[in-house]
């Protein structure tokens, strides 16, 4: 029996070693065609989206991660003595793989997603976690790292060189490397968690808000909308299964024109409602649990390498370099705002009751009334100024924009793969014809697109060995096209369509040497500026007759029509800042607590908001169930970074205005510079080299309006 029995075992290895030998060929097969891991024979080296698959990336990233592995093992077991080259660099240039795969992998995820993406994510979520404390809180790494920054004064460094050893050092030190064994694994387990509940946060906001549909069959219903607003909601309608009517949804271009537009203020408190209560509603895609378990996470690793909490961990980072810092910046601004919201909630209450109307005013009447009075004190109605910012023509504007200030020219590519048949590609060149780079535009708002408009970086610059040329992309969720009417966007869509170029800017004109300092690598203060300071150039009269061009006519947009936007756009700025001041205050509020205990979201938000006063008619931009930015984004404790860095960009601007030239080629050329080099000096340093100081913020109060 027991002889019988070896055989029948010996057989069974037999049989289990040949399948597994069947399984590794097969695997080893499907790693050599898959075309993430093949050479890019594309043009500019671009991703080959029209060779990938959703399912490719998943067995890529577990190569990818395998050879970063690899890479950090040899740098670990090398005999030599640490040097600059052999630890730093070489720690630096680790997992190219990994690195080449990660850009497409979350582009696409981002805007372009399906459920093999998602279940990637899920997947690889813990895994790039572990693999980043593996890496910050190896102590033998650690110790090659440490060895060559004892000796950095010694070393004949670059000032960028000695940068990036600064920078690698500091990353280990706050990932915790020099912590006990015990609070290592603490923090491990906290960090893995954190990954996983920051992935269910934004899957759940995304389900969210594609559940959500306004259906309207009445047209009384539709007020003044728009006909290309019509078009898109009678398409979406037909989409969900409707033979007539129109549905909306919370996608902003979808919303936000309804309640502007709805004489009808329970439909309005409808799809109000839907957007406030995103997250929020007790069913599988309630985030509340989830925020609230990553609020006390965040504050146990923070106190584990040693600050009092998160915000004191992010901020240590930053050029605001502590909360106490934020809340005294964001308070002299505060109460002038509040107070203008007020005058305009005043305004806007008169007008509602002298149509008659009885009830209460509302946050969900906000929007509405605000057109009335637009309309009223300065005869404006946006929808005259729609014809006039069609995408492509804003892109045009963009583009010119470039070409006036830094020379760059943009030659659109047809034979380049892209994730979605909406995309347009652009090669980028110099004003001699040298090529600089790549961007990917992503236009429209679709089910398979998260919320928002943000840049991603599919390929960082570098010059290391050789000159690596940047591929960026920029992403957007304007109203698509229809067969009856193009895309026309609103004044505030086109303000972000110049918001987002700022960012890819900042990447396609890096020119330094190691990727983890070029482009956006930046602090988060510092990271908005470049974006935000090309809004600035977007609504001067000068640059609107540039590209604001009627898509039926091709007539510029008249100055007296550019006068009225720009009046009636200035009305609502007290509203515009307080729902973004809000959202900073919470984002501190979650971040500055002291109590590990889980916090009930929805009283902690309301006691948050009480604190500052915030009126009933406003809510925060992003309520804590739907604040992706903070909670599935890397912005925690630093969403105020977006009116910091208005302050750089309101004093930046006021360079060009002050010289008489919003052109003006030597701010322009110095600018570039500043740009230019990326994370490789501090942000403050890099400003006064461009302006001779530090940033004023009266030109922000000015160009608020909080006199």
């Amino acid at each position: 029996m027991r002889i019988r029995l070896l055989y029948l075992l010996a057989g069974l290895f037999v049989f289990l070693s040949c399948e597994t030998k069947e399984k590794n060929e097969k695997s080893m097969n499907d790693l050599e065609k898959n075309p993430l891991l093949a050479e890019w024979d594309t043009p500019f080296g671009v991703p080959p989206f029209d060779k990938i698959k959703s399912e490719d990336y998943l067995p890529a990233l577990k190569k990818g991660v395998e050879e970063k592995r690899a890479d950090i093992d040899a740098i670990v077991n090398n005999k030599e003595k640490p040097t600059f080259k052999n630890t730093i660099v070489a720690l630096e240039l680790s997992g190219k793989t990994l690195s080449k795969i990660m850009g497409p992998f979350f582009a696409v995820r981002g805007a372009n997603t399906d459920s093999i993406l998602d279940g990637t994510a899920k997947i690889m979520a813990p895994e790039f976690s572990k693999l980043g404390d593996d890496v910050r809180m190896n102590p033998n790494l650690f110790k090659r790292v440490d060895a060559v920054y004892k000796e950095k004064d010694q070393l004949d460094l670059s000032a960028e060189d000695l940068k990036l050893l600064e920078e690698t050092h500091k990353q280990f030190i706050r990932a915790g490397v020099n912590l006990s064994e015990e609070k290592q694994q603490k923090l491990r387990k906290i960090n893995t968690r954190l990954a996983t509940l920051s992935q269910e946060f934004g899957d759940h906001l995304l389900n969210e808000t594609n559940d959500f549909e306004l259906y309207v069959t009445d047209k009384k219903d539709l007020g003044n909308a728009s006909p290309a607003l019509l078009a898109v909601a009678a398409k979406e309608a037909k989409k969900r299964g409707h033979d007539k009517g129109w549905s909306f949804t919370l996608h902003r271009p979808s919303i936000n024109p309804f309640l502007q537009a709805s004489p009808n203020p329970v439909l309005r408190k409808k799809i109000f409602n839907g957007y406030a209560m995103r997250g929020n509603n007790n069913n599988e895609n309630d985030n509340k649990k989830i925020l609230e378990e990553m609020a006390s996470l965040r504050l146990q690793a923070a106190r584990l390498k040693g600050y009092k909490n998160h915000a004191a961990y992010i901020l240590s980072d930053n050029m605001a370099e502590t909360p106490e810092n934020v809340y005294k910046f964001m308070d002299q601004l505060w109460t002038p705002a509040l107070n203008r919201a007020k005058r305009e909630r005043a305004l806007l209450a008169k007008k509602m009751k002298s149509e008659g109307e009885t009830k209460a005013f509302e946050a969900s009447d906000w929007r509405y009334y605000v057109e009335k009075i637009r309309k009223e004190k300065y005869n404006f109605n946006e929808e005259e100024t729609r014809p006039y910012f069609e995408v492509t023509a804003v892109r045009d504007g963009v583009f010119m924009l470039a070409g006036k200030l830094f020379g760059l020219q943009f030659k659109e590519l047809k034979n380049v793969p892209t994730w979605h048949k909406d995309q347009q590609v652009f090669e980028v060149l110099e004003a001699d014809g040298k090529h600089l780079g790549v961007v990917y535009l992503d236009y429209f708002a679709r089910s398979s697109k998260r919320g928002g408009a943000w840049m991603n970086e599919l390929r960082a610059q570098s010059n290391v060995d050789q000159f690596v040329t940047p591929v960026v992309t920029t992403n957007f969720n304007f109203p698509p096209a229809t067969v009856e009417m193009p895309s026309l966007l609103s004044f505030t869509q086109a303000q972000t369509f110049f918001h987002e170029f700022g960012h890819a800017l900042h990447g396609l004109l890096s020119n330094v040497k190691y990727e983890s300092l070029s482009g956006t690598n930046v602090p988060r203060d510092f990271v908005e500026f470049p974006s935000q300071v090309m809004e600035n150039w977007m609504s001067e009269p000068e640059v609107l007759r540039l590209y604001a061009k009627h898509y039926k006519t091709g007539k510029v947009i008249p100055d007296a029509l550019i006068k009225k936007m720009n009046e009636a756009n200035d009305f609502n700025e007290g509203f515009r800042t307080v729902e973004y001041m809000a959202a900073a205050y919470l984002d501190m509020a979650w971040h500055t607590i002291q109590d590990t205990t889980l916090q009930e979201s929805n009283a902690f938000e309301k006691k948050a908001m009480d604190k500052i006063g915030l009126i009933n008619e406003i809510i925060p931009r992003y309520r804590s169930t739907y604040f992706s930015h903070i909670f599935s984004g890397g912005y925690s404790a630093g969403y105020y970074s977006y009116l910091w860095s208005e302050v750089l960009d309101a004093d930046a601007f006021q360079a060009f205005k002050e010289s008489g030239d919003i052109f003006n080629q030597a701010i322009a050329k110095k600018y570039r510079k500043m740009i230019s080099q990326g994370g490789t000096k501090k942000g403050m340093d890099l400003y006064k080299e461009f302006r001779g100081r530090e940033p004023k913020i009266d030109a922000l109060i000015e160009k608020r309006g909080l006199k």
